[in-house]
């Protein structure tokens, strides 16, 4: 769990792991792992070892992703995104990276060659420093994501990199498209779904909350418990799955019917 402390946190928190009422439910997961308890009223526990390592991963691989799909779509050029990524490097390695992109002559090719290195490197950072600050991430005083810790070169790019994505590809007309309609969708879903569970004896209610999957609490006698099942469901959609919903619920998708 990436964030190993309650929603009793959130006015603190930007984020939270487990509401309040699965605090006892928490507590057996994390004493099975292992994990440290740093406080006990509200809980908050150190991190798992291992979400440092899922969190570098997610750090690097969603950066430099960004940054090809961009030269894809034209947003960046081939030009800008070499820059970006051989800023990563060494004047010797650069030279020598160079040399290989001399012979790669399609230039999708050519970016898909750099984002590889540029991972690999910071794989090897990343993993440099998690070795390094062992007992300080077992002890539970180790500070930040680990792509924060890595050498001053790479963490140089990696930063120029996260505000070139931020003010050339987030704000992008057709980013800023998809979010907008991504507000309306899961705001809708939302409002639909919490509407449906705070009135069940209705007919259009029982329509929505049959369309829930029995792994949820939706029919629980609980309020609260019922409200958290409606966010568990709707935050568990994928993009794809949510879209769909969406478009069914407004008639805009039906079944084929024979």
């Amino acid at each position: 769990m990436k964030y190993p402390f309650s929603s009793s946190l959130a006015g603190q928190k930007s984020k939270f792991g487990f509401f309040t009422t699965e605090e006892d439910s928490f507590r057996r997961i994390a004493e099975e792992l292992g994990m440290k308890k740093l406080n006990d009223a509200p809980l908050k526990y150190a991190r798992h070892p291992l979400v440092y390592l899922v969190e570098a991963a997610d750090d690097i691989c969603y950066q430099m992703m960004d940054l090809e799909d961009a030269h894809k779509l034209k947003i960046l050029t081939t030009a800008e995104t070499q820059a970006l990524m051989l800023s990563f490097f060494t004047d010797e390695r650069k030279a020598r990276m160079q040399k290989t992109l001399q012979i790669v002559s399609d230039t999708n090719e050519q970016i898909a060659y750099l984002r590889s290195c540029v991972i690999g490197l910071l794989i090897r950072e990343c993993t440099r420093v998690f070795l390094e600050n062992q007992q300080a991430i077992l002890a539970g005083t180790f500070e930040g994501p680990l792509i924060r810790h890595i050498d001053s070169l790479p963490a140089s790019a990696y930063e120029h990199c996260a505000d070139v994505s931020f003010e050339r590809i987030y704000r992008s007309r057709d980013v800023l498209d998809i979010e907008l309609a991504g507000f309306r969708i899961i705001g809708t879903l939302l409002q639909l779904m919490t509407d449906a569970v705070c009135a069940p004896e209705k007919a259009y209610s029982q329509l929505l909350i049959n369309r829930v999957s029995s792994q949820y609490k939706i029919n629980s006698p609980v309020f609260h418990e019922r409200i958290q099942a409606v966010l568990d469901y709707i935050s568990g959609m994928t993009d794809v799955f949510a879209l769909d919903l969406y478009r069914k619920i407004n008639g805009n998708s039906l079944p084929t019917i024979s």
